[in-house]
């Protein structure tokens, strides 16, 4: 039985065959020394019977085989010196014949038979048909690969090829791939067998045992590859078909993908190519359970390492038709194996793509086709569960980015978002990361609102709630960083045409829309802000805004600005809203358009009034009223002073005394302006500024009056600073008295408070006094100004 029973007994008989095999070596090695052939033909004989064992698996038989080997070395260098036996070359291949068992006879006469080719007593041919031939008489698996293995061996160096000094006359080189080609089918039928040859509780053994034994079999497509003589022509016509032919017919997976395999690693790229459309032809001819995916794959990288080898390569590619010729057998493969799982399906498409764009980058059009190919596969398929699968079309999708560093080629692609859409809704974002990374990566400028459109479908996992998951499933920290991703997005969009550009922001304002509340707050500052970049670059134009074809006007964009900032009161997003409407009106003033600021400020103050309640977020907003409305020119005195009233009424309404002081005294900035044309009220500015002193002389009393104590002087001394301020600029309304005044006020404060045990001191106000003695003593004009203050 072939099987053995247990390790030890297969220990123990390998123990008892390499016993024999050195017993006979002794005697073997007698009669060689002693010049005895007879006596030296018995003991070879008796040493090889060992190898007649059923008992042994190939890897125990291989140690043994290994020990008889080596002593048959020895006999070949015997019967090479025909002087020590004196017999000729040709009875001694008569003579072992007579063995009496047929294992040893045939390992004998192939021993001799190497030696009679190396005599050229007769045609390398013949003796190598004879060879072949008889060795048919051994059917044993394991005994008959063994046995062929050795033939292959001894006559690898001894075949009549071209250039050889065995090559006779007339077309040896078909002699000697017809001899390689026979011991291949043999040993190929003989290695099938063995799966044959056990119950079916061992298959899975008997296919390990197979597996330690296939480069047996592998070896003779790589003598095949190394004879010189055979070209593409003998490749093509003879070799190919007749390897192809055993490896259909042999029916047997192991056999078949290691075979193919086989092929694809010992041939020339160069035969591959020329000979595709017949390699490929075999493939659906295969068994179903054939993993054909990793030959094909293997196949695809080998040409494609070929082409990128030489650019000369490529007209014989495009000639070939080599990517048709791969997608059509692709095709055929997935027809005919219809129990291949889709990752297979799809990872064979992912090598054909890698294939495309390293040999036709090119040519799109191939790279759609694949796209498509997918596409038609995954149709009328659910969404995508298997990871495997995913990660495969994950793969497939980044080709194109990696290979081109510009996402307008991959927006080319008709196909592309038809691929994406049949991954879940995790992976399509995890994609769509992808995508504008690629973009922010190689900061690829995307310039027309038709690509817009096609990059804003690929990314809609991140613009919007994909089927499956809401907004309210994701993780917070996740959910912020691919919004801000899609915030630097926007800013790669570009067009220097106003009018493309303003088709853009309109592209985008139409996808984020769908995105609900929760994200408008990271989309739409990014928008606003892209739209007023239009706006600069459109300053000093306008036009009318009737019609449908007009060109962009600031006008027309600041419509849409206004659509979009709205948009924001469905999060609810108040504070950012005004910010946003803060800054449209001050482009608005850039553009010289009163009633457009106007308006943008009245948004501003309407959402202060209805939206804004919390004390801190009020006290931000009304910095922000004043300080946007100070640096206005646009206005005409109504509406400045319309604006400038609500503005410090909403200062003096402050919840807090010392917030209400501090904006009040900021308003004073709106009646004063620095410049050439700048507004210059120094009446209102000092009703400004003793307002403001007197709601700090009333915080400091509601201080005295719940605390004990006044509290600090630091409000004062901020007001002091101001009225410095006006002072320096020549504000007539603020003189040297005033000051004097303000400072006797702020050091009687500070007097009282140290009584009742305050702070003595305030850095605040010492540093403000050692600026006045600065001034003071740098003389000058201004020296002179500051000379009536006493300190």
């Amino acid at each position: 039985m072939m099987i053995s029973n247990g390790i030890e007994d297969e220990e123990k008989w390998l123990a008892e065959g390499i016993a024999g095999i050195q017993h006979n070596a002794f005697y073997l090695h007698r009669a060689l020394d002693a010049n005895n052939l007879r006596e030296a033909l018995k003991y070879s004989a008796q040493l090889l019977s060992e190898l007649r064992t059923s008992k042994l698996s190939p890897h125990k038989y291989y140690e043994l085989y290994m020990r008889a080997f080596d002593e048959l070395r020895r006999l070949e260098m015997f019967f090479k010196d025909e002087d020590r036996h004196g017999c000729s070359i040709i009875d001694l291949y008569e003579l072992v014949q007579h063995a009496g068992n047929v294992l040893p006879r045939l390992y004998l006469l192939c021993t001799v038979g190497s030696v009679y080719i190396k005599s050229k007593e007769a045609p390398a041919k013949d003796v190598l048909k004879d060879l072949v031939e008889m060795c048919r008489a051994v059917q044993h698996p394991i005994r008959g690969l063994f046995l062929r293995s050795y033939l292959a061996q001894v006559s690898r160096d001894k075949l009549p090829d071209i250039g050889s000094e065995y090559e006779g006359e007339g077309d040896t080189v078909m002699d000697a791939v017809e001899f390689v080609l026979q011991n291949f089918t043999e040993m190929n039928k003989l290695w099938v067998r063995m799966q044959q040859q056990g119950p079916l509780r061992e298959k899975e053994k008997l296919e390990k045992e197979r597996n330690e034994l296939r480069d047996l079999v592998g070896k003779n497509l790589h003598v095949l590859s190394q004879i010189e003589g055979v070209d593409l022509e003998i490749y093509r016509d003879t070799v190919l078909p007749r390897v192809l032919e055993q490896i259909v017919n042999c029916k047997d997976e192991l056999a078949q993908y290691y075979l193919m395999d086989c092929i694809i690693q010992v041939f020339p790229d160069e035969y591959h190519l020329q000979t595709l459309e017949t390699l490929l032809g075999a493939c659906p001819q295969l068994q179903p359970t054939v993993d054909l995916k990793t030959v094909l794959s293997r196949l695809m990288e080998r040409l494609s390492n070929y082409a990128a080898s030489s650019p000369e390569l490529l007209p014989e590619f495009l000639q070939v038709e080599a990517f048709s010729k791969l997608s059509n057998a692709i095709g055929k493969v997935i027809e005919a194996q219809v129990d291949m799982p889709i990752v297979g399906a799809i990872t064979l498409y992912v090598s054909l793509l890698s294939f495309t764009l390293r040999v036709h980058p090119d040519r799109l059009d191939y790279v759609d086709q694949v796209l498509g190919a997918c596409v038609k596969i995954l149709s009328g398929k659910a969404k995508l569960e298997d990871s495997k699968a995913t990660k495969q079309v994950v793969a497939l999708l980044s080709a194109p980015l990696d290979k081109y560093d510009d996402i307008v080629t991959a927006l080319t692609l008709s196909n592309y978002p038809r691929v994406m859409d049949h991954l879940d809704a995790g992976t399509n974002k995890v994609m769509a990361m992808v995508i504008i990374r690629s973009i922010m990566k190689n900061k690829t400028f995307v310039s027309t609102s038709d690509k817009v459109e096609v990059l804003f479908e690929l990314i809609k996992g991140l613009i919007k709630d994909l089927e499956g998951i809401s907004t309210d499933d994701l993780d917070e920290e996740d959910f912020n960083e691919e919004q801000n991703s899609v915030a630097c997005l926007m800013h790669i969009l570009y067009n220097d045409d106003p009018e493309e550009m303003l088709k853009i922001i309109c592209t985008v304002w139409k996808h984020i829309m769908t995105g609900g509340p929760k994200r408008l707050s990271f989309t739409v500052p990014p928008l606003v802000f892209s739209a007023l970049k239009l706006v600069r670059r459109l300053q000093g134009q306008d036009g009318d805004v009737a019609g449908e074809e007009v060109p962009a006007t600031p006008r027309k964009i600041f419509q849409l600005l206004n659509q979009i900032i709205e948009s924001l009161s469905v999060v609810p997003s108040p504070e950012l809203a005004l910010r946003l409407y803060l800054q449209c009106a001050e482009a608005a003033n850039d553009c010289d358009l009163e009633p457009v600021a106007y308006d943008f400020f009245t948004q501003a103050f309407v959402l202060y009034e209805e939206e804004i309640a919390d004390s801190k977020a009020q006290v931000t907003a009304i910095h922000l009223i004043i300080g946007t409305l100070q640096r206005m020119n646009v206005f005409g005195v109504e509406n400045r002073d319309t604006l400038t009233h609500k503005a410090t009424g909403y200062s003096a309404k402050l919840l807090k005394k010392p917030d209400q002081c501090r904006a009040v005294y900021a308003c004073s900035h709106l009646f004063w302006v620095d410049d050439q044309d700048g507004i210059k009220d120094g009446e209102r500015v000092l009703l400004c500024l003793k307002r403001s002193l007197r709601i700090a002389n009333a915080a400091q009393q509601m201080a005295n009056v719940t605390r004990g104590s006044s509290g600090p002087v630091t409000l004062f001394v901020e007001i002091l600073n101001k009225y410095l301020y006006y002072f320096e600029k020549g504000n007539p309304q603020i003189t040297a008295s005033v000051i004097q005044g303000l400072v006797d006020l702020i050091k009687n404060e500070m007097q009282s408070e140290s009584a009742t045990g305050g702070p003595a001191s305030d850095p605040f106000f010492t540093s403000t006094l050692r600026y006045i003695q600065f001034q003071k003593q740098k003389g000058g004009a201004m020296g002179e100004k500051y000379e009536p203050i006493k300190l």
